[in-house]
């Protein structure tokens, strides 16, 4: 099995619950084909580089995932076809990547929480 990461941009006009539930659909296909979902993070709604499709912004999702060669055409093919994704991209992650992957996602965890604020009084 190999390690994939998948990012995929999902139309601004969604709402909350339609993000979710094309998020779960993911996982769900995947689930389906028996891949193991490692990681996931939702970045958020993001100003896109460059117009896509007339829209300036978008709702980011990375998805990293162990799986068969074979599930990462179909996996993409559903993409292509959902109207509510306006970009997407799937590499393989080879034993570095994974590394630093790893790395990163601990040293978020391990990050402080930011002090809470005072006030002083003069």
């Amino acid at each position: 099995m190999n390690r994939y990461e998948t990012v995929f941009i999902m139309t601004p006009v969604l709402s909350a619950e339609q993000v979710a539930e094309t998020v779960e659909k993911y996982k769900a296909f995947l689930k389906e084909h028996k891949a193991n979902i490692v990681h996931e993070e939702a970045w958020g709604l993001r100003k896109l580089a460059y117009p896509i499709q007339k829209k300036s912004t978008g709702f980011y999702q990375l998805l990293e995932f162990e799986a068969e060669a074979s599930v990462v055409l179909p996996f993409e093919t559903e993409f292509r076809r959902d109207e509510r994704i306006i970009r997407f991209l799937s590499t393989r992650m080879d034993k570095h990547h994974v590394t630093y992957a790893e790395s990163r996602r601990n040293k978020s965890k391990e990050a402080p929480a930011p002090a809470p604020e005072t006030t002083e009084e003069a």
